[in-house]
């Protein structure tokens, strides 16, 4: 079956500069070589630590950014390629919900306006079509009809990210990628959010790609999931696969410094220490080995490849490690 979305060793680099006085340019990775596939109705989870990429993923999906290297095929068609079916046919089929609803929503704008912004865009729709489904959405996401005309000042944090939500959906989206959609909320309202996105898409059958760095609600969300690493996937599968039998020494890491985590259940392997490497500075060899207590001698030099560890196809447990080769 040919994913709804597919990312083929996708990169994205950047060129900057030291400073002023040096003008010498620098590559920052800040993805690199990806490659990922999303199903339709599916939930992928990407965790990792902020600065590792996932946000710049997010935005090579959406097609905000444009890959330096690679492809990005939506039903097994490019949208990289110009002109192709799936480049032509883009307008509503992926939709964001960004970290900040403050930030991702104008704020001279009233909701309504805001929210009908999609269904504008692709020019198919009356203004009298565009007000009833601006009030369908808002009564779908736990909100009133009449606060079309209100701004986002007048609401909550929780309100705001419905409101984001209802706007994402508003043009029946194919794919949601949701970066950091419920960070910014308190656990009560997180609780909220995450249980109308489960809702909306056992209606409307949508698929995520929802992006975190906390462990617990990836867990709760994906039905796969993926570990990213200074721009990097390193371990790749079953959501259920990954959480009892992490592979990669970073998933392991990840794994014990989460938190709430049953006592009875914590290893005793060290918890993730030190800090991200700068991405203009990616270690030889394997790019986790100077914070890895488990390194071993050709982590230094050696990039490692994949090793399955379970499964086959879509269901395959994968991880970049050398301990596996080993039979560490």
């Amino acid at each position: 079956m040919t994913p709804l979305l597919e990312l083929r060793d996708v990169s994205r680099h950047f060129t900057v500069r030291r400073g002023f006085f040096d003008p010498t340019p620098l590559t920052l990775k800040a993805v690199d070589g990806v490659s990922l596939s999303v199903d339709k109705g599916e939930t992928l989870g990407l965790v990792g630590e902020s600065g590792c990429g996932k946000s710049t993923l997010a935005r090579l999906v959406v097609r905000l950014l444009d890959p330096t290297h690679g492809d990005i095929l939506l039903d097994g068609d490019s949208l990289v390629t110009p002109g192709t079916k799936a480049q032509t046919s883009l307008t509503g089929r992926l939709q964001m919900v960004f970290q900040d609803p403050f930030s991702s929503l104008d704020p001279r704008m009233s909701v309504g306006r805001s929210m009908a912004e999609p269904l504008t865009a692709s020019g198919r729709s009356s203004a009298a079509r565009r007000r009833e489904r601006v009030a369908a959405m808002l009564d779908r996401v736990g909100l009133r009809p009449e606060h079309a005309s209100r701004y986002p000042h007048e609401f909550s944090g929780g309100q705001r990210q419905r409101i984001a939500v209802a706007r994402a959906l508003i043009s029946n989206p194919d794919l949601v990628v949701c970066d950091e959609a419920v960070s910014s909320l308190d656990a009560s309202v997180q609780a909220q959010v995450l249980n109308l996105l489960r809702d909306l898409q056992d209606e409307m059958g949508l698929a995520y790609l929802f992006i975190s760095h906390d462990l617990g609600v990836v867990g709760h969300m994906s039905d796969r999931m993926a570990v990213m690493y200074l721009g990097r996937v390193v371990e790749y599968g079953p959501r259920d696969a990954l959480l009892r039998t992490p592979a990669h020494p970073y998933t392991r890491a990840l794994l014990a410094a989460a938190p709430g985590r049953d006592p009875s259940r914590r290893t005793r392997r060290p918890a993730l220490s030190g800090d991200l490497p700068s991405p203009l500075a990616v270690p030889t060899g394997c790019p986790f080995h100077p914070r890895c207590a488990e390194s071993i001698a050709r982590c230094t030099d050696d990039d490692p490849i994949w090793h399955t560890v379970s499964g086959t196809g879509q269901m395959s447990h994968t991880a970049r490690c050398h301990l596996l080769a080993s039979g560490l």
